[in-house]
């Protein structure tokens, strides 16, 4: 591995994904593509224009060659068994995987299907949308926090000048449990139907406060230290965000898909109850979340 120059591949063309590859493509580091479905090219659209980033996507692992240095994983929670078949192909000893999903368990959720190299987790920052036509529409900067670790390095090399910026922390679990808060809470809009303008309502304000504060009592008995304003932060947060604004866990509910209700949301509740804290508002959304991903019915 060039520490300069590492290879990479992307799984999972998906929002991030294609974000992710449009920047190492911009910058003449188009990594090797591999998803579900075939695919001739991926678009990336923002207010300064689009980004093409040539194909294929690869969709049999069985013709992956050669192993690379680093793998961004960018499926959901509920796809990462999957996407084993690509992780045994592109994996060796010394891969490193740096995992783009919502969660404070990537680590745990992934290093089954590794090959013994670094799993490395990451909070995703940028909000990135599927468009109808299969672009990408990205809504704000891309940026990644990661965790301050020897493998931390292989991604900064390969994301280095490009419109992906890295931010490196040494209180990763803080900024974990920060970003967990505010996919939680974004879990209503996925039960509401409702995009970011439904923040704007007092009643949801008041639901949405209460229920952070219990999320955040979970977050500090998980060694997160986050201050008693952090609740009110996100709220305001969605209350300025464009009145369309959407989340993942909507565009997923809305398409019909499987929930990532677990390690959005059902995390809280399992933490609460391992620690002995009352989670009254959890004990009512995950099931709801539960049963609207998973049915039956």
């Amino acid at each position: 591995m060039t520490s300069d120059n590492p290879t990479v591949a992307l799984i999972g063309p998906g929002a991030i994904g294609t974000t992710i590859a449009a920047a190492l493509h911009e910058v003449g580091r188009t990594p090797t593509m591999c998803g579900r479905s075939a695919r001739e090219r991926l678009e990336l659209r923002d207010d300064r224009g689009r980004v093409v980033v040539p194909g294929p996507v690869r969709i049999d692992p069985a013709e992956v060659e050669n192993t690379v240095d680093l793998v961004f994983l960018a499926v959901k929670s509920t796809q990462v068994e999957t996407a084993a078949p690509w992780l045994s192909a592109l994996c060796g000893a010394k891969t490193v995987v740096c995992v783009l999903q919502n969660g404070v368990e990537q680590k745990a959720l992934v290093e089954p299907y590794s090959s013994g190299g670094p799993v490395l987790p990451s909070v995703v920052w940028f909000p990135a949308q599927r468009e109808p036509d299969g672009s990408v529409w990205l809504r704000g900067e891309a940026r990644l926090t990661l965790p301050d670790t020897p493998a931390t390095g292989v991604v900064v090399a390969a994301l280095r000048g490009t419109r992906c910026s890295v931010d490196v922390a040494a209180d990763f679990t803080s900024v974990a449990w920060r970003k967990l808060l505010q996919n939680a809470v974004a879990g209503l809009m996925a039960l509401t139907g409702r995009r970011a303008g439904m923040f704007a309502r007092a009643d949801v304000t008041e639901l949405s406060l209460a229920y952070l504060r219990e999320c955040l009592e979970v977050a500090r008995a998980e060694g997160a230290t986050l201050g008693d304003d952090v609740p009110q932060a996100i709220v305001d947060g969605f209350r300025g965000s464009p009145a369309d604004l959407g989340t993942s866990i909507l565009a997923d509910r809305q398409a019909g898909r499987p929930l990532e209700w677990d390690s959005r949301n059902g995390v809280v509740l399992r933490r609460g109850r391992s620690r002995g804290i009352p989670t009254p508002i959890s004990d009512l959304v995950v099931p709801l979340l539960a049963a609207a991903g998973d049915g039956p019915g």
